[in-house]
């Protein structure tokens, strides 16, 4: 095993490491190339937390996925026909992208690329930026071989963000929007040249020719940032936020709101799952301030689908009712709290916790998230197994609940004190009372 494939499987999630697995078998029976490349390479590489699986085939894609998806029974999250690339959702909440390696040739910026299959090397020099144009081998002849023809490992050394090549933002200028959002979430600086490639495409106002999809493409990905307020801060900054809606300036942009979104998501544990669908979320804080007409206007503005409207626009009437759920006085103990929140959407508790004006309500949320959850994890497969619950069963769930339960009601053991117990206080020489009643104050 290369040091790269031990890298990846000891960065990589249970779940995640599944996935590679499956998918490779896929690609070793239909007998074409494939890669793991662009952010799980660099965030794997990078020491960061891996969101996202992208592979990339040397051959028919959109073939590979459907093989996967019969196997796997993953979903369909979105399909891209003309790049032949799929986004797939696995078991574990796992997301993965399957797609061809590519050329595109941009006629004009902001235009449909002209896309040609490719090798994986073609594929990545005409990729954005060099950190995301890493790739590594999991085929068998050349199984954890690292495929970096543009240097990136370098720049990641470096913490620097560099175009691949030197019309990579003209070519595509919704790449400016990559470029600040990798700059604050990496915390990298921007190498000069590619500085004055976006310093170029701003003064032509080359961001006016950005795809409605391309907004809305990289709304979603802003959501799913752990610091959304501060890649919001840098699109206002760079007056850029206003291209989503003019109204999005000033008090508008709702950066307090989105400040105390940001905080709420770090009082999550970490590794623990939690659920959440960020878009919505992130989308009711981003237009709190907004008019319902300036609401429209952003709707239609990015071309955004009533699914994904619905997400914010009903969020608030979702969490009133776990609210009254929440702040029954029937709840009295831990496992019950526990019990009502381990079922709802992490959206839901997380708004609650940033909204609700009841502090009971924000109470019971804050201590689900720091005592309640933990606390939960700590019960192990073996205990369970110790009971007699075998896994995947109806009976092993309800052994598991009972455990978790009976570990979060337990009150804990108050220490023992330290040194001699003191003796109660006897009454002061001289004190008329009678020596009966000094000795019965004795121990």
């Amino acid at each position: 095993m290369s040091d790269y494939m031990f890298m990846l499987e000891n960065h990589l999630s249970a779940d995640q490491n599944r996935v590679v697995s499956q998918v490779q078998a896929a690609a070793a029976e239909a007998n074409v190339s494939l890669f793991l490349s662009g952010g799980a390479m660099r965030d794997m590489l990078g020491g960061f937390a891996v969101r996202d699986l992208d592979f990339t085939v040397e051959g028919n894609a959109l073939k590979l996925a459907r093989a996967v998806i019969r196997k796997t029974g993953a979903k369909v999250l979105a399909t891209d026909g003309h790049r032949k690339r799929v986004e797939l959702l696995f078991p574990g909440r796992v997301t993965a992208e399957i797609g061809m390696a590519r050329q595109e040739r941009y006629p004009k910026p902001g235009a449909r690329p002209q896309v040609a299959p490719a090798t994986i090397h073609e594929d990545l020099r005409c990729r954005d930026f060099s950190v995301d144009a890493i790739a590594l081998s999991l085929n068998r002849a050349s199984l954890g071989l690292l495929v970096d023809p543009t240097v990136g490992l370098a720049d990641l050394e470096r913490k620097e963000l560099r175009a691949v090549y030197n019309r990579a933002l003209y070519d595509d200028p919704a790449r400016i929007l990559r470029l600040l959002r990798l700059r604050v979430r990496l915390g990298f600086s921007v190498e000069d040249r590619t500085k004055r490639q976006y310093e170029n495409v701003r003064n032509e106002g080359l961001e006016s020719r950005i795809l409605p999809i391309r907004w809305l493409e990289e709304l979603h990905h802003i959501a799913n940032e752990s610091s959304p307020a501060d890649i919001v801060r840098a699109l206002d900054q760079e007056k850029l936020l206003r291209l989503f809606s003019p109204a999005l300036t000033g008090p508008k942009a709702n950066l307090t709101g989105l400040t105390k979104l940001q905080k709420a998501r770090q009082l999550v544990p970490f590794g623990v799952p939690f659920p959440v669908e960020n878009f919505g979320l992130f989308m009711y804080f981003l237009t709190e301030k907004l008019t319902p007409k300036e609401r429209a206007g952003l709707i239609e503005a990015t071309g955004m689908r009533a699914a994904d409207v619905g997400l914010w626009q009903k969020l608030e009437g979702r969490a009133k009712k776990l609210e009254r759920e929440l702040k029954s006085p029937k709840l009295n103990r831990p496992s019950q709290i526990y019990q009502v929140l381990s079922k709802a959407p992490g959206e839901l508790i997380l708004f609650l916790l940033i909204r609700s004006p009841i502090r009971v309500v924000q109470d019971r949320t804050r201590h689900y998230l720091q005592k309640y959850l933990p606390a939960a994890q700590e019960v192990t497969e073996q205990e369970v197994k110790a009971k007699g619950g075998e896994p995947g069963t109806a009976k092993y769930r309800k052994l598991k609940e009972e455990l978790i339960a009976a570990r979060l009601n337990a009150r804990p053991k108050r220490p023992a004190p330290e040194g001699p117990a003191a003796l109660p206080a006897l009454p002061a020489p001289g004190d008329p009372r009678n020596a009966k009643r000094m000795l019965a104050r004795l121990p």
